[in-house]
């Protein structure tokens, strides 16, 4: 029997409804079916489910963005042309069986044995020989060698003009027609089970039951009804979130426009979360020691849950999917990075936010994240820090392909302590995000603050390099940064500078000197507004805020090229000094010792006066640091109840015992034709065939010509 991709011959009806019931049930239009589905997998694999359309639109941009959400990409296996596509697949599939299943039975039974003697000499595998016992003898020997040998067996009396001739049929590996049956059984099942655990029982609530997503805030509690599904719904799959001592019962089920609330039979009430990590950051093991609370009987149950070790109650399977923070308390300190702002401190929950007011402006602070590990590398081939969560393939790779001599750097993994994410937001609703780490760290052989920005998620983090003073904190530049925005105190810095580099005597050269001064002092501090460049576009010298930058500009404009080296050596020159007075007074304002003219201050200086001409362009008034925290975790759990999953593991076993079955498993017929010959002897013809041509099947065609007809390899 060969199977057909024909389907359904309609024998009455319209010849357009017979094409219609040819094409649904013929192989070909299963096969076309499958392969969309496959290609629709292929895409919710690579593409994210499920997430923010800003997301999608960060990744893909406005336009591509919009047509792949019409198209359903971003939600694939519960939009509605994959469900149907899945129905379509399972009818068409079911009808393939129920046309081909009678077909492949009656050939389960068939021997063919009413094969005529000519058709054997068309076989490929064919052979003749004469043998010295009559038909009826060698017919029953041949039979009884067959049957010993594990096949099935059938012979067939004839009657001659010259005697009695006899036609033994003899099958084995039928079984692989069980496999083709087998196969496509699986793919009906597994799709039914996919169907089944799939959104399709949500969506026909939401069309046929009054229910509707929810895409406002609040509380849970007043969500309304018609947002809510019934402990009693019999397949979902959604997340609960649990905080350390509390617990809940409503699950979160995502939705393209918004979300629906299922209502559990039970609480979950968290315990305790237990999270341990490898050496690189990486989470090694995360699990939730939980009690589950049953509504109707009151049993209170306790669990462990873990990844791939879920527990289950009432047929709902409690999955460890993540965790994340549950609410920490953190207490924040804000430094001014611009104007003159008396530094304060200010308290918030992760998840929360706080206004804050910023002369006419307003700010609304937004605690995002808390993060109390950060494993960073610290190899010496490193020039900075490197977020080894990060996961590159193809360095990954490359690092372990090559020569068998070659090395992978040695990293040096180091745990850089907390660190705080948070958005700033104006009134206009635009904001930035910032992390800030709470320790400083050591780069480049000096210990610094790192205070990272950007202004869209899509842009790495940029990071600020401040460094520590002498008490290992941020305030010597802070106060620095004060200073250098206090016209007042700049000022008092150029005469300071002025009187200590000039002798008394010389009256004309320190006023030339204080006027050098404070020049360079106002361009660093961004005071004294800049001439437009001569080749530069209009507004384009709006953008040197301050700075470095600022010094460079007024030279290229104000000085000739030959000279512009020498003039910028003399500026800056002067430009540290008065900046290393100007700390001195921000220090004695503080009630603090003068700081020493050595090495180390020299160095801190130095790299002050990089991070102060940076902060000019650092996308806020102020800077907020991790000064304490309370960590609070909370667990993720995936809740599903899932009717299918029997099912799909039902049509695997099958898929796997069909495949097997047509790839391993060999249909093989003989046929031995034993006519009447001379002085009693007979003449046999045999031929063998099988659904697959293969060596294996010359061989044993060679041993059955040997046992049976007594004829050597």
């Amino acid at each position: 029997m060969t199977a057909s991709t024909q389907g359904f011959q309609l024998r009455s009806g319209s010849r357009v409804l017979g094409n219609m019931v040819e094409l649904l049930s013929s192989m070909r239009f299963a096969i076309s079916l499958l392969t969309v589905i496959c290609i629709a997998s292929v895409i919710g694999t690579v593409v994210k489910q499920h997430e923010p359309l800003n997301n999608y639109v960060n990744q893909f941009g406005p336009f591509w963005a919009e047509v792949f959400g019409k198209a359903g990409l971003f939600t694939v296996y519960s939009v509605w042309w994959f469900l149907l596509i899945l129905a379509f697949l399972v009818i068409s599939t079911s009808l393939c069986i129920v046309r081909n299943t009678p077909k492949i039975f009656a050939d389960f039974k068939a021997f063919k044995e009413n094969i005529r003697e000519q058709s054997l000499k068309s076989f490929p595998h064919r052979a003749e020989s004469t043998l010295a016992e009559p038909p009826e003898a060698a017919a029953h020997r041949v039979g009884q060698t067959l049957l010993a040998s594990g096949w099935r067996v059938k012979l067939q009396s004839r009657a001659l003009s010259d005697g009695q001739g006899w036609m033994v049929a003899a099958k084995k590996g039928t079984a692989n027609k069980i496999g083709y049956l087998a196969a496509h059984s699986a793919i009906v099942l597994v799709c039914i089970g996919g169907l089944l655990d799939g959104d399709l029982i949500v969506r026909a609530q939401m069309w046929f039951n009054g229910k509707s997503s929810f895409s406002g805030g609040g509380m849970i509690a007043d969500v309304p009804a018609q947002h809510r599904l019934s402990p009693s719904n019999p397949t979902f799959r959604g997340n609960l979130l649990v905080t350390e001592g509390t617990s809940s019962s409503t699950a979160i089920l995502s939705q393209s426009d918004g979300v629906l609330l299922q209502e559990l039979p039970f609480s979950v009430e968290l315990k305790k979360f237990i999270v341990e990590y490898y050496d690189t950051g990486m989470p090694k093991l995360f699990a939730s020691d939980i009690v589950i609370h049953d509504h109707e009987t009151g049993e209170k149950k306790p669990a462990r849950v873990e990844v791939n070790h879920p527990a289950n109650h009432r047929g709902i399977n409690i999955y460890q999917s993540s965790f994340d923070d549950g609410g920490s308390k953190v207490s924040l300190q804000a430094y001014p990075m611009g104007a003159v702002v008396a530094p304060f401190e200010i308290s918030g929950v992760i998840g929360g936010s706080s206004s804050l007011t910023n002369g006419d402006s307003k700010l609304t602070l937004e605690y995002t994240g808390l993060r109390v590990i950060n494993v960073e590398n610290f190899s010496q081939d490193d020039s900075a820090a490197t977020d080894v969560r990060k996961v590159d393939l193809r360095e990954s790779i490359e690092s372990r392909l090559g020569s068998g001599h070659k090395t992978v750097t040695e990293k040096k993994l180091r745990n850089v302590g907390p660190s705080i994410t948070y958005k700033l937001r104006d009134a206009a609703g635009q904001a930035v995000e910032f992390h800030n780490y709470m320790l400083p760290m050591e780069l480049d052989g000096a210990r610094v603050y790192l205070m990272g920005a950007r202004e869209t998620p899509s842009e790495p983090m940029r990071y600020l390099r401040v460094p520590v003073d002498d008490k290992d904190g941020i305030e010597g530049f802070v106060r620095l940064r004060s200073a250098l925005a206090d016209p007042a105190m700049r000022a008092q810095a150029v005469k300071r500078y002025a009187a200590l580099a000039v002798e008394p005597d010389k009256p004309e050269l320190g006023q030339a000197l204080e006027a050098s001064a404070q020049r360079a002092i106002s361009l660093f501090a961004g005071a004294e507004k800049l001439p437009p460049a001569k080749d530069a576009p209009p507004g384009a010298d709006a953008e040197i805020r301050g700075g470095l930058p600022a010094v460079s500009a007024f030279l290229e404009s104000n000085v000739p090229e030959a000279e512009r080296e020498r003039a910028s050596e003399v500026l800056v020159r002067i430009l540290n000094g008065t900046l290393f007075e100007l700390a001195q007074l921000g220090r004695e304002k503080a009630g603090l010792a003068p700081l020493p003219r050595d090495d180390a201050t020299q160095q801190f200086m130095s790299r002050a006066v990089l991070s102060l001409s940076d902060s000019f362009y650092y996308p806020a008034p102020m800077t907020f640091q991790l000064k304490d925290f309370q960590h609070v975790q909370a667990s993720v759990f995936q809740v599903a109840r899932a009717p299918g999953q029997t099912i799909v593991y039902l049509g695997c076993v099958l898929l796997i015992l069909g495949v097997f079955a047509m790839l391993y498993v060999r249909e093989r017929r003989v046929w031995i034709w034993l006519a009447p010959g001379a002085d009693g002897h007979s003449q046999a013809s045999m031929a063998l065939s099988s659904n697959r041509k293969t060596m294996e099947s010359d061989q044993e065609f060679e041993q059955l010509k040997t046992q049976l007809l007594k004829v050597n390899a």
